[in-house]
This record gives C-alpha cells, structure tokens and sequence, in this order.
C-alpha cells in the first residue's frame, strides 16, 4: 500500500481546518477510485515553529515512508524544506493560501504549488472597483489580515488602472479593539471611495455588523478577496449593503458535475464544504498524477516536474492547470456580488467567470515589490 503524508495546520477561528484537509483529500482520494492509499497525518500547530515543520515533514519522509507529502503551510516554510525534499527525492505539494507574494517565485523541481490565489483574487477586485467607476480608494484590513502581501497586490492594482488609496485603516484583532468608527472621517473627505477590503474568517462577521451599525442604509461599496467571500463566515454574517462585490475563488453555486459531486459528497460526511476541504479534494488529483509520473519516470524530479508543467484537471471550481515557471496551479476566480438571504444574513451570487486570470497571475508575479515585505511565516488563517 502506498503512503502520502499530510502536515495539518491549526486555526483558532477555522477550527475545523485539519479535519477539512483531511476528509477533503481522502473523499478526493476515494471518489477517483483511490480507497488503497494510506493518509498518516502530523500536526503542526499554527505553522509558526520553522522546526517542528521541518521535523514533522522528515519524520513522514523517514519514518512513515511517505511517497508524497502535503502541507498547508507559507512559501517561507516552503523553501525551508527544501533541501530535506531535494534530499530524499520525493515532491511536497504546498497548499497554498495564496495571501502572501514571495520575494522570489519559487522554482525548485520539486515543490509544486496548489493555491486559492487570494492576493490575486484582491488585485482582480480592486480592478473591479476601477472598472465600476471608483478612483479613491480606502483599505480596510486588520491586524492579522494586514500582515500579508495580499495588501500589496490590492493597493498596487488599484493604483496600476488610475486610483488613488486615500485611506487606510488596519483594526485590532480582538472584539474590543476592533474598530470601524474611524471611517467616518476618511468617507466625509471622499464620500465616493471604494472600500477594498481584506478579511478572514469572523473578522468578516465583525466588519459587516459594524458596517450595519454606523452606516446603516448608505450601502458604502465593498470589494472582498476570496477569504472574504468564504461561504461558511458568510452565512454567520449580517447582510450590510446592497453593494458588496468581489472575487471568490469558489462558490458551492457553481453549476457542474464536478461541483456538485464534491458538495454532496462532502455534505453526506456530515461536513460543510469550503476552502479547505475543497483544495485538498482536488490536490487528491494531482498526487494520483505524481504517483504515475513517478512511477513512468522512475523517480526523476525533473521528468515529473516538466510533465507536471502540461497536465491539467476538471477540478469543482473549473478546469487547472500548473504555470511552468512557477510551479504554481492556475484555476478560475468568480464575480460575485453578496445578496442577503430569508434569515438577513449573506449568500453569494455568482456573476461571471473573471476573464484573462493567467494573464494578471503573470502580472503579479512579475511585479517589483519596491522593498515591500512580510513578517508572517505561518500560513494565512492559522493564528
């Protein structure tokens, strides 16, 4: 029998993030036929230890023999694994949050990159914001939130297609410190500004309920990242404004087979599917192509990198396909609008597919980041 090994991150509002990664990849496993292939899992809490990564992942590599190992962790953590993956031969397929840029795009033949692309979700929402007329800008993040280079991305894109950021505002990451009172100010010099915004998990239910509160009726314009569209925070979250948009990476609304199949599935486990359990169900399609590469290229890495490089699946969210110089998956990203469902809480619409992804993805990647840098190591959502 065959072994993959998963490192398991912790999040203190995603609570359930583990066993998400878990069933997602091992339902993924099953319903491509695969029900043969052993999981063992190492926890590495919230991914900030650089050596208990590094020595969970050694540990599935030696000890537990794994062929393949996942993990959801940071592009820094990534690169710290490196040489331990370059040593034993074997690929690390990073899930990936996409939140923050890396100061260098990664290469290395055998690290390959499954993403949900949220920095390149708030670049194509802040471009949406131009294209709806809106040349002021205000960010409005959090602490945590804040500390990613997603932040980059969003403000770079506005500026790229002729706004002006006039504002930022980044809260505190507790209830009592959490504050959108400041706002007032910024919206009486620019009552015309687009609020581009980035939050995750209950920092969404936090925003729209103050949101609600003090600007109750004027329907301000708010442009979300994918983690800010997360299906399952939503539906926590007070209905705010009639004019909430942005770019999800996913949506259970989504009409296809594949969507369909992996919703039910997930919900019949008795699971809420979402971001998680979603990347992991379709990375279950990339380990079965590494395990047939590696087996036609009898373990060369740059054999089953190049042919990586072409191959591309039907995943719930679309079909992907891996960018060649960054070892990175490419999928569609979604317009949608927030409308509000029969209990006043939000649901997602979906508009349309977001044309020419692969070209602001090489937009992104090609950016200088002008000294621009982040302190966080673990991954995004893990805190």
């Amino acid at each position: 029998m065959q072994t993959i090994g998963i490192l398991l991150s912790r999040s203190s509002y995603y609570q359930t993030i583990g066993f998400d990664l878990y069933e997602g990849l091992r339902s993924g496993l099953k319903q491509l036929g695969r029900d043969d292939i052993k999981i063992v899992t190492e926890n590495i809490g919230f991914g900030t230890d650089k050596q208990q990564c590094y020595r969970s992942a050694e540990k599935l590599l030696l000890e537990e023999n794994a062929t393949i190992v996942i993990a959801y962790i940071g592009h820094r953590t990534a690169q710290l694994l490196r040489p331990l993956f370059l040593a034993a031969n074997k690929i690390l397929i990073v899930l990936d949050a996409g939140a923050n840029i890396p100061q260098e795009w990664p290469s290395c033949p055998n690290i390959f990159y499954h993403s949900l692309h949220n920095a390149l979700g708030a670049a194509l929402a802040a471009k949406e914001a131009t294209n709806d007329g809106y040349t002021n800008g205000g960010i409005v993040t959090g602490y945590y939130d804040a500390g990613y280079l997603h932040t980059y991305s969003l403000s770079k894109s506005f500026q790229d297609m002729g706004g002006t950021i006039t504002f930022n505002h980044a809260t505190g990451y507790q209830t009592h410190d959490f504050k959108m009172e400041p706002l007032k100010d910024h919206l009486k010099s620019f009552p015309d500004s687009a609020l581009l915004t980035l939050f995750s998990g209950e920092y969404v239910e936090w925003y729209f309920e103050q949101m609600k509160n003090i600007f109750n009726g004027k329907n301000l314009p708010v442009y979300l990242s994918p983690f800010g569209l997360e299906e399952t925070m939503l539906s926590n979250t007070v209905y705010a404004s009639e004019n909430i948009k942005g770019i999800a990476a996913w949506s259970k609304k989504i009409k296809s087979a594949e969507n369909e199949r992996f919703v039910e599935t997930i919900t019949e486990l008795g699971r809420i599917p979402n971001l998680f359990s979603l990347l992991s169900w379709e990375c279950a399609s990339i380990v079965l192509k590494v395990l047939e590469l590696s087996r036609e290229h009898k373990n060369n890495i740059s054999g089953i990198a190049q042919d990586l490089h072409s191959f591309s699946f039907v995943s719930p969210r679309g079909t992907i396909h891996f960018d060649a110089k960054t070892n990175t998956s490419i999928s569609p990203l979604y317009k949608v609008a927030v409308i509000p469902n029969e209990e006043g809480k939000c649901e997602l619409q979906l508009e349309s597919e977001a044309p020419e992804v692969q070209e602001d993805y090489n937009k992104l990647t090609n950016q200088d980041l002008e000294h621009c840098t982040s302190a966080w190591h673990n991954s995004y959502v893990c805190i």
